[in-house]
């Protein structure tokens, strides 16, 4: 009976499409209804299937780089996404709908489908200002309207669309670009000078002056933004004392009308007055073994101090020696490579700095006398970092080291073949009672070693005496020229 039931009302409802659809017959709907479902299961099983990464529809800002998204194709559960043939093109910068095709075929079967990509003006139009922040205006007086400018990615310049609100505590800059992208930029304005004076040194921040001389100041200015020049308000506090070698700070300050104070720094370094006739008999690049320690005997035989500019190479055992035996250690490089010195402010002290542990380690004695590798005029630096060595020279002397160049070279480390006596001759030709002799030899060669102790005889001999460099004593500085 259920199935009988069943039965009648599907028949009727078979019947009720027939008078719905208008037909006569029922088997006609019921082909119908066949088609409609063949056509779904071609749809579903027998053609391709493509499927989108990301949106169908894409919206991009004009000039913005098109990067496809991705698409993948399959057929019967198979992956056929290297067959799909891609078409079409993106020109971002031209606006407009772009459609990208995406079309396969397998067999008698073929899909397709699209992308719409739409390339309009997103980016709001930028507005340049003369200065940002705030504004602050010196009491008591107006303020003037600065320049600006309006730039947009698709229009161009269109600082003329810039409307320009003004209060007097507040100015608003606005403008609207040919798609109606807006900017605004708002800015307060305080009557108030907040900016400290500029105080400006004449000469170098490093001066230098001798014992029992007078330190004259090479003078200073300041002008104010508000105020104008006020460097007759300059205060300077810190003394420089012409009886005793040292360092000594001057501190230049000043104060505007509203406050506002600025500082600078000086140091004054106050040296010996080398005297006429004193041979400093300098040493570069060791220690090495069999040329130092043979050095050390001869000056110790004689009686004689120098200065040893040492490097991170040789024993240790002869740096200890060379302290131990009353003689200056100072400090050249570590490493002696001028591609890794000179590079920067940062390699050049990273490498002074290792030589001065170094020293510190061996002897305890905290060295701050140096020499530049290749002298503080060398142009080698050039190569490595423009004006490098313009920086350094003053650096140093901040940080509290002395450098110390030479105003006269034994040859020893030039080019060529040298023998002993020709080292000896380049030196003694080339002494004078009438200044401070700093005579730049190097302790790695045989032939220096080997000439020594006749250039010492000739000191003695000629009236010449012999000093070993100190914090105290005049620097020999040549011609910066990089």
């Amino acid at each position: 009976m259920e199935k009988s039931s069943r039965r009648n009302n599907k028949n009727s409802f078979v019947r009720k499409i027939g008078n719905l659809v208008g037909v006569s017959n029922v088997t006609w709907v019921v082909v119908a209804f066949i088609i409609v479902f063949m056509a779904f299961i071609y749809e579903a099983l027998l053609v391709p299937k493509i499927s989108l990464d990301g949106e169908s529809v894409i919206f991009l800002n004009y000039k913005q780089k098109y990067v496809e998204d991705g698409f993948r194709a399959s057929f019967l559960g198979n992956d056929i996404t290297s067959s799909v043939k891609v078409s079409g093109k993106v020109d971002s910068y031209k606006l407009g709908t772009y459609i990208i095709d995406y079309f396969v075929k397998h067999g008698l079967f073929s899909k397709k489908v699209i992308r719409k990509v739409i390339v309009e003006d997103q980016s709001a139009p930028n507005i340049k200002l003369a200065s940002v922040g705030d504004i602050y205006v010196c009491p008591g007086k107006e303020y003037k309207e600065e320049e600006f400018q309006a730039f947009d990615n698709y229009d161009g310049d269109i600082t003329d669309k810039v409307s320009v609100e003004r209060t007097k505590n507040s100015i608003v800059y606005r403008v609207t670009d040919s798609f109606g992208n807006k900017k605004e930029v708002r800015r307060n304005i305080f009557y108030k000078d907040k900016e400290k004076p500029n105080l400006v040194l004449e000469g170098s921040e490093v001066a230098y002056s001798f014992v029992g001389e007078e330190y004259r100041d090479n003078g200073y200015s300041a002008l104010d933004n508000c105020d104008g020049d006020i460097t007759k308000k300059v205060k300077i506090t810190g003394n420089v004392n012409k009886e005793k070698a040292g360092e000594y700070i001057l501190t230049y300050s000043v104060s505007d009308n509203n406050d506002n104070v600025a500082k600078v720094e000086r140091k004054v370094i106050v040296s010996e007055r080398g005297r006429n006739g004193t041979i400093y008999l300098t040493f570069d690049d060791g220690p090495k073994e069999g040329t130092t320690n043979v050095i050390l005997d001869i000056l110790k035989e004689e009686g004689i101090k120098a200065t040893f500019f040492v490097t991170n190479g040789g024993p240790d055992y002869l740096i200890k020696r060379i302290y131990d035996e009353g003689h200056t250690v100072a400090l050249h490089t570590a490493s002696h490579n001028y591609a890794t010195v000179y590079s920067s402010v940062d390699a050049y002290f990273n490498d002074l700095l290792s030589v001065q542990d170094r020293v510190k380690r061996v002897t305890g004695y905290e060295s701050k006398i140096i020499r530049f590798p290749g002298g503080s005029s060398n142009t080698i630096s050039r190569k490595y970092q423009e004006g490098i060595m313009s920086i350094l020279t003053t650096d140093v002397l901040k940080r509290g080291f002395r450098y110390y160049d030479w105003n006269l070279s034994s040859g020893d480390a030039e080019r060529g073949n040298h023998s002993a006596e020709e080292i000896k001759n380049n030196v003694i030709s080339r002494l004078s009672k009438d200044r401070v002799n700093m005579v730049l030899m190097h302790d790695i060669k045989v032939h220096t070693r080997d000439s020594l102790k006749d250039i010492i005889h000739y000191g003695k001999e000629n009236g010449y005496t012999f000093e070993a460099i100190t914090m105290d004593t005049e620097m020999i500085m040549q011609r910066v020229n990089n």
